[in-house]
């Protein structure tokens, strides 16, 4: 199914998707923005500007996603995985449509007397996404800037890497299922940034300064430094906060949500290709009880206007073809084409034990 709004950038198929215990991120400067004298004038100019019409806007910094390492899809085992910094030619190895332009040159593979040492691990990870860090100014004058392309033609030239100089901020998003399920989507405010009036699922970005924070760290957001975090406080950030969101926006109590299941990540190319980790949750409460509470209000019931649920039946048949298709927003139809893809339910309908507890306070 084409749909030139959006792709597919890897999907976690093979394993039904992914647990927290099986990611891992990799934190670097060098996986940052690459910078231009003009390029970063400009950014202060249209931040600015934006600024002076939208006094609430507030720059945070977020991660970014500069490429990742996927174990082989031919087998569970991480024996021989495949280390890949495209993010087109490893969907594409999957076969899941991709249609993002960025060829990257190399991929590699890990040596097998290196894989061969995580052997006595328990449960090796299967997933590495290599992450640096950006923040929402740039992403405004990058990926939203009327010369992306010129921004995109100049990183090949420069760095051989078309997404070098633009934010590329990683996203996260909840496929949330009901008891009876139900897929839960909420139709977005038409004061929100973007997609205003579509139907969306819960998302947001996981924040490095909540990492920060949990290590103890009291930093402002322009202060913050990749060398100021640690891999697995990370990784617990990006799982923990998509169900931090859905507790936000559909105003689902934690207690209610499973653990996150990951089921890959999508490009989003009304915003030149902006990645999203999409998340299978399950949720204990039927969609009625779901209803109620979303119409109490969360804590950003203002982003949000009505809820919607489809049945799980319904989302595995959606396509371009259905009438309800054209009411998705991006980042809702990458969620559906993975959920699609990796049909998550069968195997991860699992409630979070009582013993395991996201680091997310209920009060938010």
């Amino acid at each position: 199914m084409m749909d030139s709004e959006v792709s597919v950038l890897l999907h976690c198929a093979a394993w039904s998707g992914l647990l927290e215990s099986q990611v891992q991120v990799e934190l670097s400067e060098s996986f940052n923005r690459k910078t231009d004298p003009a390029l970063e004038r400009q950014i202060e100019e249209v931040w600015t500007e934006r600024v002076s019409k939208e006094p609430w806007l507030f720059n945070g910094s977020k991660f970014r996603l500069h490429s990742f390492c996927l174990a082989s899809s031919s087998s569970v085992s991480p024996k021989h995985p495949s280390c890949t910094r495209s993010l087109v030619d490893r969907a594409e190895d999957q076969k899941v449509e991709c249609t993002s332009d960025f060829a990257a040159q190399n991929s590699c593979h890990i040596p097998v007397d290196q894989a061969e040492n995580t052997d006595h691990q328990e449960a090796a990870p299967l997933l590495t996404l290599r992450l640096g860090l950006t923040c929402y100014k740039d992403y405004l004058g990058t990926n939203w800037s009327c010369q992306v392309t010129e921004l995109r033609q100049l990183g090949e030239v420069e760095f051989n890497d078309p997404l070098a100089l633009l934010a590329q901020p990683l996203g996260v998003g909840g496929v949330v299922c009901t008891d009876d399920s139900k897929v839960v989507f909420i139709r977005r405010s038409q004061k929100v940034a973007e997609a205003g009036g579509l139907l969306d699922i819960p998302g947001g970005h996981p924040e490095p300064k909540v990492v920060c924070e949990r290590l103890g760290r009291e930093v402002c957001e322009e202060q913050i430094r990749v060398d100021m975090m640690q891999q697995r406080p990370v990784v617990s950030e990006l799982f923990s906060s998509v169900c931090a969101e859905i507790r936000d926006e559909v105003n689902i109590p934690l207690s209610s949500l499973g653990q996150p299941v990951l089921m890959g990540v999508a490009l989003n190319h009304t915003s030149a290709g902006r990645p999203s980790a999409e998340f299978y949750v399950s949720c204990s409460l039927m969609s009625d009880e779901v209803r109620k509470l979303y119409w109490k209000g969360g804590a950003e019931a203002n982003e949000s206007t009505d809820i919607v649920f489809l049945s799980t039946a319904e989302v595995l048949q959606l396509d371009r073809s259905s009438p309800l298709w054209s009411e998705l927003c991006p980042s809702a139809k990458g969620a559906v084409l993975l959920y699609q893809a990796v049909k998550p339910d069968g195997q991860r309908c699992q409630k979070r034990p009582h013993d395991t507890q996201l680091i997310v306070s209920e009060d938010g």
